[in-house]
């Protein structure tokens, strides 16, 4: 019996489609199991995709640091070569990259998992990410979620992966949030448990008692105190446009504070009931358009933390987990004025898991420079080439740790052919 027809049977039959589950709730649970199915069940494929909402800066998680063009592009938000002093602009945040493998270093809030690099359960795919060239966040994030770049689709890709699973358990999938996600949207039922914390927390930031001085200090109507009241008024209006801006790239996903409290109640579900196979979680405030350096060395610090808290408590069925972490776009290859980057195109793809074949920056690296041969893509002489479809990544994971064969891919992405596979699992 397929599970939309076995969810009519049942008292969690809803009009939407899903089953909202409290932070420790249950929906439904498969019957304790002894023996060989027991085993199978334990030892079932997991896939976890961590969506970060808002386009985040592919070039500096993994950093290109022999490019020199790369530093010539963001003198003060670049991340400072392995082994270095500090930043290029001492202004900027004293740390620098991780060497992964002598081309590409790792952002320095990312340190807590590079024991997972080490012991080769993560890998990345740089220049990577959807062919459209759309630069809105909205277009782009649903491509990602329906698997189809410039078509309007109402279904998503996990939906009908779920359809080929066969598996009549109804919370086989699980969606971490307020609302139910695109990429889980489908006639496949999908359970949803709330997200821990509140849904917004204030920052140390543009402290009021900062700003009363200055106000004072600068009251009078002198020209330099006028420079100030101006600068004052066009700062709120900035931070308050970028703030709207990035509330809405977020499309209300958690904000990074939220990831590790959320992270260990997804992975207690998913070590207490074998047959939860399919997890999505999405982060938002990933839009640096202004003060990128701060944002991403605080939002990268709570995604590595959350990652590892994941991992840690997955425990044995980690073993069998791949956690993909993709977002919408990259950024520009060059800073904008407001220290920050614009909406790019290329990016990087991440994968954790105990089955990865990890410890290495896959895909083909097409440089920052005209002459690297992709002159339509540093695109529009501003942007990061793609080189590797984002979608060849989820077949590739898909063929090699479900064991799907190409009818199966063909239905969960329709009318696309692979165009490479990688060696991931």
């Amino acid at each position: 019996m397929k599970r939309r027809h076995f969810i009519t049977h049942t008292t969690l039959a809803a009009a939407s489609g899903f089953v909202t589950l409290a932070g420790h709730g249950w929906a439904w649970r498969a019957k304790a199991q002894s023996g060989p199915a027991a085993a199978l069940a334990a030892n079932s494929p997991r896939l976890i995709v961590v969506f970060l909402r808002g386009g985040t800066d592919g070039l500096n998680v993994v950093v290109p640091y022999q490019e020199a063009r790369y530093y010539e592009a963001r003198p003060s938000i670049a991340i400072a070569k392995p082994g270095s002093q500090g930043a290029p602009d001492k202004s900027a945040i004293d740390k620098s990259a991780i060497d992964l493998d002598g081309q590409f270093g790792l952002h320095p809030a990312l340190q807590p998992l590079m024991s997972e690099w080490q012991a080769g359960n993560l890998a990345f795919v740089h220049a990577c990410g959807s062919p459209s060239e759309t630069r809105s966040h909205f277009q782009a994030q649903d491509y990602i979620e329906t698997g189809m770049p410039d078509v309007v689709a109402n279904d998503g890709w996990l939906n009908r992966l779920l359809a080929e699973m066969r598996n009549e358990n109804p919370t086989q999938a699980i969606n971490v949030g307020e609302k139910m996600s695109l990429i889980l949207t489908g006639d496949e039922t999908v359970a949803s448990i709330t997200a821990n914390g509140a849904a917004d927390r204030p920052l140390p930031i543009d402290r009021p008692q900062i700003q009363t001085a200055f106000d004072r200090l600068y009251a009078g109507k002198s020209q330099l105190a006028r420079a100030y009241q101006e600068g004052r008024r066009a700062r709120e209006i900035v931070l308050r446009e970028i703030s709207e801006e990035m509330m809405k790239a977020s499309r209300g996903a958690l904000p990074p504070e939220q990831f590790k409290d959320s992270a260990q109640s997804l992975a207690r579900l998913m070590t207490s009931d074998a047959a939860t196979q399919i997890a999505f979680m999405e982060l938002g405030n990933w839009d640096t358009h202004v003060n990128q350096m701060g944002l991403m060395q605080r939002n990268l610090g709570l995604l590595a933390t959350g990652l590892k808290t994941l991992v840690k408590d997955l425990g044995a069925v980690y073993n069998n987990t791949t956690i993909v972490v993709i977002s919408e776009f990259g950024r520009t290859v060059a800073e904008n004025g407001n220290g920050g980057t614009d909406h790019g195109h290329g990016n990087v793809v991440w994968l954790l898991g105990g089955g990865i074949q990890g410890k290495k920056v896959y895909g083909e690296w097409p440089g920052l420079t005209a002459t690297s041969g992709y002159e339509s893509r540093e695109y529009e002489s501003r942007d990061l080439a793609i080189t590797t479809d984002f979608r060849d990544v989820l077949i590739s994971l898909l063929s090699q740790q479900f064991g799907f064969g190409s009818g199966a891919i063909a239905r969960i992405f329709p009318n696309y052919q692979a165009q490479k596979t990688l060696p991931l699992v």
